[in-house]
C-alpha cells in the first residue's frame, strides 16, 4: 500500500509542472518569433512603399518616369545581393547577427529616402532597403524554424508571410494618407523594435551547437524550452546530428550538386520556382491595371484583394501544423490554376466581345480565388519547407541559392508581365495556369510531408 502511495503522489504535481512548463516554453518561443517577424514586417513595408507614393514623390522631387521606375525596380536587385550573402553571413555571425545587419541596412535605407533631395539618394536608400529585405527573407524563417518545437514550427514560420502581407497592405492604405517622407520614417519602427528585442531573446541553439559554443547552446535551449523541462533528449539529438555533419567537409556552392544533397536542393529551389513563376509578382504589382482592364473599380478590387490576402494567410498560419504542408500546397496549386483560368476566360470574352456583362465578375472571381489560393499555401509554405529541409552544414549556401532564385523569379515576372499582357491578355494567364499545374505535379512527386518531425529527422530522411 505504501508503494502504491509512493507511485501516486508524484502524479498531480507532475501534471501541474507540465502546464507551467508549457506556459514558460510557449512564452519564450512566441516572444522570439515576435521579435524575428518584425523583420518580416520591415520586409513588407519596403515592398509596399513605392506603390502608393508614386505621384507624390515624382511631383516633389521632379522625377521622370524612368527615374521613378529605377527607384522602384532597384529594390529587387538589392534583395538579390542580400539573398546571395544572407546564408554565409548568418552562418558566420549567427541568426541574431544576421537580423541585426538586415535591420541596419533597412534603417539606413529609410533614412536616405527620408532625407533625399534627388534621385541618387533615393536609389541608394532603396538599394539598401532591398539588401535588408533579401537578408530578412532568409534569416527570419530559418531562425524561427531552429528555435521552435516541432509541434509549433510550421505555424510560427508561416507567421513570416503573414507579417509581410500585413505590412504591404498597411503601407498601401496609409501611404495614400500621409506624406512619403513620413511613410519612410514609419518603416524604421519595426527595425528599431527588432534590434531592441534581440537583447531579450536567445540565439538559435542549433547554430550555437554547430559553432561549438556548448555552454551557450545549453543556456539557449533551456531558455527556449523552460527551466523545468528535461531538454536532454532534444539536446542529444541536436548534438549527435551536428557531430555527424562535422565529419563532412565544409560546404561550398558546388557541393550542393552532390548526390547526398540533390533532393533537398531540388525541393528548396523547385518550390521557389513554383512560387514565383506562377505569376504572383506580376499580378501583385499590376493588380489595379488588371481590374481596370476587366472593367472593375480598381480601388475596390485592390482593397478586397488585400483584405482577403491577410485573412487567408492568418487562418492558414494557425492550421499549417495540423493540416500539413503538402496538402495545403496541393489545395493552393489547384486554386491557382482555376483562378488563372477564370481570369483568362474573362479576358478572352472581352477580346472577342462575347458575354461582356460577365467579364468583370469572372475577373474579380478569378483574382480573388488566385490570391486566396496563393495565401493558403504557395505563399508561406515554400519558406517553411526551405527552413526545414537543408542540413545545417549546407543551410547557409543552399538557403542563399533558394532565396536568390526566389528574388530572381520575382524580378523576371514583374519585368515580363506587361509585355506578356500586351501580347495576349488571356494567353498570359493560360501560361500561368500551366506553370501552376506543373507545380502541382512537382509537389506530388518531390515534396515530403514535414509536419510533426524534428529538423534532424526531416534532413536525415531526405539526405540520408
Amino acid at each position: 500500500m505504501a508503494d502504491q502511495d509512493d507511485i501516486r503522489t508524484p502524479l498531480v504535481p507532475q501534471i501541474i509542472d507540465e502546464k507551467q512548463v508549457s506556459k514558460e516554453n510557449n512564452f519564450m518561443v512566441y516572444l522570439s518569433t515576435f521579435v524575428a517577424v518584425c523583420g518580416s514586417f520591415a520586409f513588407g513595408a519596403c515592398a509596399g512603399y513605392s506603390s502608393p507614393i508614386q505621384s507624390a514623390i515624382t511631383e516633389d522631387l521632379k522625377l521622370s518616369l524612368a527615374e521613378y521606375s529605377l527607384f522602384g525596380s532597384i529594390l529587387t536587385f538589392g534583395a538579390m545581393i542580400g539573398a546571395i550573402t544572407s546564408g554565409p553571413i548568418a552562418d558566420i555571425v549567427g541568426r541574431k547577427g544576421g537580423l541585426r545587419i538586415s535591420s541596419v541596412f533597412c534603417s539606413a535605407g529609410w533614412l536616405a529616402i527620408y532625407f533625399a533631395e534627388g534621385p541618387l539618394a533615393l536609389d541608394i536608400g532603396r538599394l539598401a532597403t532591398g539588401y535588408g529585405m533579401g537578408m530578412f527573407s532568409y534569416v527570419v524563417p530559418v531562425f524561427i524554424a531552429e528555435i521552435s518545437p516541432k509541434n509549433l514550427r510550421g505555424r510560427l514560420t508561416a507567421a513570416n508571410q503573414l507579417m509581410i502581407t500585413a505590412a504591404v497592405s498597411l503601407s498601401f492604405i496609409i501611404g495614400t494618407m500621409i506624406p512619403w517622407r513620413i511613410l519612410a520614417l514609419i518603416g524604421l519602427a519595426p527595425c528599431i523594435i527588432l534590434v531592441m528585442g534581440l537583447f531579450f531573446i536567445p540565439e538559435s541553439p542549433r547554430w550555437l551547437a554547430k559553432t561549438g559554443n556548448q555552454k551557450e547552446f545549453w543556456v539557449a535551449l533551456r531558455k527556449l524550452r523552460g527551466k523545468d523541462v528535461d531538454i536532454s533528449v532534444e539536446a542529444a539529438e541536436i548534438q549527435d546530428y551536428i557531430k555527424t555533419l562535422e565529419r563532412l567537409p565544409k560546404a561550398k556552392v558546388f557541393d550542393l550538386f552532390q548526390k547526398r544533397y540533390s533532393r533537398s536542393v531540388i525541393i528548396g529551389v523547385g518550390l521557389m520556382v513554383c512560387q514565383q513563376f506562377g505569376g504572383i509578382n506580376g499580378i501583385v504589382f499590376y493588380t489595379s491595371s488588371i481590374f481596370e482592364s476587366a472593367g472593375f473599380p480598381a480601388d475596390l478590387g485592390t482593397i478586397m484583394y488585400a483584405l482577403l490576402q491577410i485573412m487567408i494567410t492568418a487562418l492558414i498560419s494557425l492550421f499549417v501544423d495540423k493540416a500539413g504542408r503538402k496538402p495545403l500546397l496541393l489545395i493552393s496549386g489547384t486554386g491557382l490554376v482555376l483562378g488563372c483560368l477564370l481570369v483568362a476566360l474573362s479576358f478572352f470574352l472581352k477580346s472577342y466581345e462575347i458575354g461582356l456583362s460577365a467579364v468583370p465578375a469572372l475577373a474579380v472571381s478569378g483574382m480573388m480565388l488566385y490570391i486566396g489560393s496563393f495565401s493558403a499555401g504557395m505563399g508561406a509554405i515554400p519558406w517553411v519547407i526551405m527552413s526545414e529541409i537543408f542540413p545545417i552544414n549546407i543551410k547557409g549556401v543552399a538557403g542563399s541559392l533558394a532565396t536568390l532564385v526566389n528574388w530572381f523569379g520575382a524580378w523576371v515576372m514583374s519585368y515580363t508581365f506587361n509585355f506578356l499582357l500586351s501580347w495576349s491578355s488571356y494567353g498570359t494567364f493560360i501560361i500561368y495556369a500551366a506553370i501552376n499545374a506543373g507545380a502541382i505535379v512537382f509537389v506530388i512527386k518531390m515534396v515530403p510531408e514535414t509536419k510533426g518531425r524534428t529538423l534532424e529527422q526531416i534532413q536525415a530522411s531526405i539526405n540520408g
